[in-house]
């Protein structure tokens, strides 16, 4: 499977408490009622209001937002830590902070920022509103006066409570074999734990000391390098270091070009060698050869003059084919794991005992686990959240929301918002692997499918408020499931019970549906928001919309023979999955991952070179002295991930702020002769 990274061999103590001699079973680990606390929804509420008005203010200027997981664990860390330091000072005695509750901070604020990406605030529901219709033009074909609907608090918060739930129970059922079983290593959250667990160390035991100072050294370089490089990025999205032609002005034009980012360096030392490889093939089939290839035929297979997002040019290749991809692969995985969760339930009844732990790999692992890995194992398993539970909870959200959705958005009918809840739950086992091998979060990939889908079967009559309104439903669940994986992976390794997380998550995504419409409306009232000569441009807005209105005229519209590779390229997926199935072990470490291979399709070279030289920095570290990079790795990586992660809190002060980098650096072909 993917990415079965030994974590017991990364890790080493600090993932597992710390315990010098490997054997952490003395560790005790608090009951799940005593992780939740009311210092720490408190904590949680403050971060996510921070947390949010990051995010829109990335959502509406770039449209890119980094995972700021390890950011919540920090501040989250120092929060509480300020909090009984000042209660000390009154001689108030507080009750201890554990890393389990850290971990509870850390996913309520998650859970609660991620609402306001896959709300949608900088592309879907700003794509409805009157601005972006003015702006595609009254004339533009299937723009139409009457699929406008404009942002109000009361619609907004109804809405999140309708949809941003159900994605928590989707696929709760699973998470033991994401994350025992299949071991994906969802670097972010692996990352964070480290983090976490660095902060409680109890004993002192010579290691951790040396991680937790070789974690803060790096931090601190990767926020000093990252306050440097501000400096020079300008104004606009063409400056400073982030956009260094390092391999030639030609490459550069292609997104191959390293990019200094301290964030994807950290994934390249934390994702298993054979994920960074297969990402950077995906940049050079893609962005080496398809794109460049694609692009010559412009003027024949599509109109030459279109802009640079429209989905009738190159743009519509890129999106569908990574889209192709990635369904692939997630389709294939996902049968994989039904077949053999049926066949371990067969087994089982056919014994007679109780159920089994679910077990896909069929060597003898079992045997290999270290007695570290084995107490994390079975902490993660105890405090379980009953299936019956999650899948009645699912069913029950989804019924609400079948009956209410339509009260909003009339176009969208309550049998179309049913069947998106009935395909939903794939879509969110493909993006939950998918972030799971790469840390990238395709939510909105996957919302533009279902924007896609869902315009074409309304057709003309409101199908552009339809589809939009459909890309929400299925971002806010597949984007909810990813993120709930990625907190589990740290819950278990830093000993939190699943339920507690569960509750945690619950809370955080409640505070999320009120937070998250709040903080976008401060935004709202207090600039010109979508306008493309501003500061706020929300750039994906009119994508979104346009994409609603292709949706609308169907397949047809897609541009030449783009299903025709789309198709190659799912089926490509599939049989490059069977062939790691099949072949012995030796042959299948070298067979690339589709999954990862689809990422940079859509986004660009440049983070794979960064995560290549992740990898090849570990590469030659694990030849030089393996002991010190088992020891050290994921410290290094986790310093790096934060220290950008921690920036991105003072980078959106600034641009709040309004205040501007001094210099842009930027590059230019010298003039020959």
């Amino acid at each position: 499977m993917g990415s079965e990274a030994d974590v017991a061999e990364m890790t080493g103590p600090l993932l597992a408490g710390g315990a010098s001699d490997g054997a952490p079973a003395a560790e005790a680990v608090p009951p799940w009622r005593e992780q939740l606390t009311v210092r720490g929804i408190v904590v949680s509420a403050i971060l996510g209001v921070l947390f949010c008005l990051i995010t829109h203010k990335l959502n509406l200027t770039v449209g890119i937002i980094p995972s700021l997981n390890v950011a919540a664990g920090l501040l989250g860390y120092f929060l509480v830590r300020t909090w009984t330091a000042a209660l000390a000072r009154f001689g108030i005695v507080s009750k201890p902070f554990t890393k389990q509750e850290n971990t509870v901070i850390q996913t309520c604020v998650v859970a609660c920022y991620g609402l306001a990406f896959s709300g949608g605030f900088g592309s879907y529901m700003l794509a409805m509103d009157q601005n972006t219709y003015e702006l595609i033009g009254a004339d533009y074909p299937g723009n139409r006066a009457v699929d406008v609907k404009n942002p109000s608090l009361s619609w907004m918060i109804g809405f999140m409570f309708v949809v941003s739930f159900l994605g928590l129970f989707s696929l709760v059922a699973l998470r033991k074999v994401m994350v025992i079983d299949y071991k994906l290593t969802y670097p972010s959250g692996t990352a964070t734990a480290m983090l976490i667990n660095s902060f409680h160390t109890t004993t002192g035991a010579e290691l951790a000391e040396k991680q937790v100072n070789c974690l803060g050294k790096y931090l601190s370089i990767s926020f000093v390098w990252n306050c440097f490089k501000w400096f020079f990025s300008g104004v606009g999205d063409s400056c400073g270091f982030d956009n260094f032609p390092s391999l030639g002005l030609a490459a550069f034009k292609n997104t191959f070009y390293f990019d200094f980012s301290p964030t994807y360096i950290g994934c390249g030392l934390i994702c298993p060698h054979i994920v960074n490889c297969s990402t950077l093939l995906g940049a050079i089939i893609s962005w080496g050869f398809l794109w460049p290839y694609i692009s010559t035929k412009a003027g024949d297979w599509y109109p030459a003059d279109l802009g640079s997002n429209d989905f009738k040019g190159l743009y519509g290749y890129k999106v569908f084919i990574s889209v192709s991809v990635i369904l692939g692969d997630g389709i294939y995985n996902l049968i994989k794991i039904i077949y053999a969760t049926i066949k371990e339930i067969v087994n089982a009844r056919s014994k007679q005992g109780r159920l089994p732990l679910v077990q896909v790999q069929d060597d003898d692992e079992g045997s290999k686990l270290s007695a570290e890995e084995k107490f994390l194992n079975e902490v993660f398993v105890k405090d379980s959240i009953p299936p019956w539970l999650a899948g009645s909870g699912y069913v029950g959200l989804a019924a609400i929301s079948t009956a209410t959705v339509p009260m909003i958005f009339p176009q969208l009918k309550w049998y179309l918002v049913l069947s998106a809840y009935v395909v939903a739950p794939l879509l969110a086992f493909c993006n939950s692997y998918g972030t799971g091998l790469t840390d990238w979060n395709l939510a909105s990939t996957y919302g533009k499918i279902g924007l896609f889908i869902f315009a074409s079967w309304v057709g003309q009559n409101g199908g552009v408020l339809a589809g939009l309104a459909a890309c929400g439903v299925m971002m806010s669940i597949v984007s909810t499931a990813a993120d709930l994986m990625q907190d589990f992976k740290t819950g278990y390794l830093t000993l939190s019970s699943p339920r507690s997380m569960f509750v945690s998550q619950l809370i955080g995504t409640a505070l999320g549906c009120v937070i998250a419409p709040l903080t976008f409306w401060l935004y709202w009232t207090a600039f010109d928001i979508g306008n493309p000569d501003g500061m706020f441009k929300a750039p994906y807005a009119v994508i979104f919309r346009e994409m609603s209105i292709l949706g609308v005229e169907g397949f047809s519209a897609l541009p030449q023979h783009c299903l025709a590779i789309c198709s190659f390229f799912f089926f490509a997926a599939i049989a490059i999955n069977l062939l790691r199935d099949v072949t012995p072990n030796n042959v299948s470490k070298f067979i690339p991952l589709p999954m990862a291979m689809a990422v940079p399709f859509y986004i660009g070279a440049y983070f794979a070179i960064d995560m290549f030289v992740g990898t090849v920095i570990l590469f030659v570290w694990e030849r030089v002295n393996h002991k010190e990079s088992e020891d050290f790795a994921g410290a290094v990586a986790s310093g790096l991930i934060c220290g950008d992660g921690i920036w991105s809190v003072p980078s959106a002060i600034l641009s709040i702020m309004r205040i501007d980098p001094p210099i842009c650096m930027y590059f230019k072909p010298s003039l020959a002769g």
